[in-house]
């Protein structure tokens, strides 16, 4: 039997009957925890809009970019929700939140994958991503690092964040979450995610758990392919389980429930062969028996991206959206597009797959959300300041202070078995640069540039790009520097050393210089790359390429500061020789 079958709602149904009742009480209870007056908003909002459009609050939609026509159209459609993708440009990223916010009669929720790193707004403050924070071994200043993106986040008008990462790295070839996790390690993952709940939800912003029931384990990604969990439930338990159950406890006022299935909870409740492998995001039997029976989560529940293949390799669109609604989940994430969607959702309604109780049910979480976070109460102003107390949000003296903090602290030598640091102008002044040139970047923006070469050359060195026609040889070279800056970004698969692209022939693919000339690689993005170059005689792991990292690196690399950094993963891959 499916799990969507087993778990439908039924005119007759226990739950269909009281959803409605059940649903506003829930908002007395934590996250929501409304008062009166805010309960009566909902109430009123809630009858003041009829099924279809509810289902509209059910809708996060991505607005990529400040086209006027875009914003325009998303402002009509009357969702619940926008993911705002910024362009370069803060003034006009304000002016599109003012639009947003003065067109919306019911208050949006505006919403971000706000984790620093390389995906981090463009005009605005410089914070490792979590990987980084992690290494930096400190959960203040971790802490403090969301601080500064929830304050920049807010003055752009941010109310939620789809953070923190709760994965686990522990499969090192995964490329989606490596460098978005804060590790291997449950206890610092649970110190730094607790830390980013306060910071963001002290500033007026939700925080979301994300992505249950758990990733890490499976070395693909969910954005190609439906992922699957491997854990037995006492492992589980210990480990996805405890971090999900502490940051409930907290008051983490949402969960994004991801294209990941776990086989073995479902086989634990009667479902076999592909209906045990059914994603999260569409199975009731996650969401709603564990998610909110077993582990007490009362906040609202929203899907990861409705685009990724995780997904549609599972079902047709007109299939899995409604059951998203149907099965959990109170918001969509990125109807695409909107019309058909809404469409599928509709026709789902009219034919029975979909209730009005549970559009209503997860309606009113939605607007519970907004009234938890005060939207209700708050005047245009207040939902998003007035562009000169936003313009002194931005990279504020306080701000940069912390970003110069979190990139020091961060940068982690993982070994140099020959002593090959500090860098010297005497012993290394002639340095072949060997870089990817296909390295990703997500499609609105371009990879982050590399400026190591260019500080090293202002430093004195002399620094040319590797050539397969003329290799380096000890008479005309001091040092071969890999420099690779690729951190976690969706769709990239796999993440490692392509020898035959970096050496840009079939020939120099298989030759490895260290035995013949000092080799130094740093990584500004992924920590496993010893899995590829397990003797490579010095690794450096900085986690991002962002600005002020590179700047901490080649201070440590000359020797101006010390290497504090500490690795929140097995850098070695588990290799006997990676460390020698």
């Amino acid at each position: 039997m499916s799990d969507y079958l087993a778990y439908r709602d039924t005119p007759d149904s226990p739950r269909h009957a009281t959803a409605k009742e059940s649903a506003m009480d829930s908002l007395r209870r934590p996250p929501f925890s409304l008062d009166e007056e805010s309960i009566a908003w909902v109430q009123r909002t809630l009858a003041s809009l009829d099924t279809h459009h509810q289902l509209r609050q059910l809708f996060n939609v991505a607005l990529h970019g400040e086209d006027a026509a875009d914003v325009a159209r998303v402002v009509a459609l009357g969702v619940g929700g926008v993911t705002r993708f910024v362009g370069p440009d803060f003034e006009r990223s304000w002016a599109v939140a003012q639009e947003l916010v003065a067109g919306s009669e019911i208050p949006l929720l505006l919403s971000g994958d706000i984790e620093g790193g390389s995906i981090a707004m463009q005009f605005g403050s410089k914070l490792p991503n979590q990987l980084g924070l992690a290494a930096t071994g400190s959960t203040a200043l971790s802490e403090q690092a969301a601080d500064v993106l929830a304050a920049e986040a807010r003055a752009l008008g941010y109310n939620w964040t789809f953070t923190p990462v709760v994965d686990i790295n522990a499969a090192f070839r995964s490329a989606i979450v490596a460098t978005r996790s804060y590790g291997s390690e449950v206890d610092a993952i649970e110190a730094h995610a607790l830390g980013n709940v306060r910071a963001f939800q002290r500033a007026g912003i939700a925080a979301t758990a994300k992505h249950w029931p758990g990733e890490g384990y499976d070395d693909r990604d969910q954005h190609l392919v439906t992922t699957l969990n491997p854990l037995e439930r006492a492992d589980w338990d210990a480990s996805f389980g405890r971090l999900y159950r502490e940051l409930i406890q907290a008051g983490v006022m949402t969960v994004m429930s991801a294209h990941i299935a776990w086989p073995a909870y479902a086989r634990q409740h009667g479902m076999e062969g592909l209906e045990a492998c059914r994603p999260a995001s569409v199975s009731r039997l996650l969401n709603e028996q564990l998610l909110r029976g077993e582990l007490g989560f009362n906040g609202l529940i929203v899907s990861d991206a409705s685009g990724m293949a995780g997904l549609n390799a599972w079902a047709d669109r007109s299939e899995f959206v409604p059951e998203i609604i149907a099965n959990g989940c109170d918001m969509l994430l990125f109807p695409s597009p909107f019309e058909a969607d809404l469409a599928h959702v509709v026709k789902a309604l009219a034919d029975g797959r979909l209730s009005a109780q549970r559009i209503e049910e997860a309606c009113t979480r939605v607007l519970g959300l907004k009234a938890a976070l005060g939207l209700h109460r708050k005047t245009k102003d207040e939902l998003l300041p007035p562009l000169e107390a936003a313009r002194a949000a931005i990279r504020s003296a306080e701000h940069l202070a912390v970003e110069a903090a979190a990139a020091a602290a961060s940068i982690t030598l993982v070994k140099d078995v020959n002593g090959l640091l500090p860098l010297d102008c005497t012993r290394h002044r002639r340095i072949v640069l060997v870089t990817d040139p296909q390295r990703g970047g997500f499609a609105y923006q371009e990879p982050l540039p590399l400026h190591l070469p260019q500080w090293l050359s202002e430093r004195g060195f002399e620094v040319r790009p590797y050539d397969s026609a003329t290799p380096p040889t000890p008479e005309d070279t001091d040092l071969v520097l890999y420099l690779l800056a690729q951190e976690s970004l969706l769709t990239q698969s796999h993440i490692y050393i392509d020898w035959n692209r970096l050496h840009s022939s079939l020939g120099t693919a298989m030759q490895r210089p260290w035995h013949r000339l000092p080799c130094l690689l740093v990584s500004l993005g992924h920590p496993y790359y010893l899995y590829d170059a397990p003797r490579m005689p010095c690794v450096v792991n900085a986690y991002s390429a962002i600005l002020p990292v590179q700047r901490a690196v080649l201070e440590r690399l000359l020797g101006e500061q010390p290497f504090t950094g500490t690795s929140p993963v097995d850098a070695s891959c588990g290799l006997p020789d990676a460390m020698y």
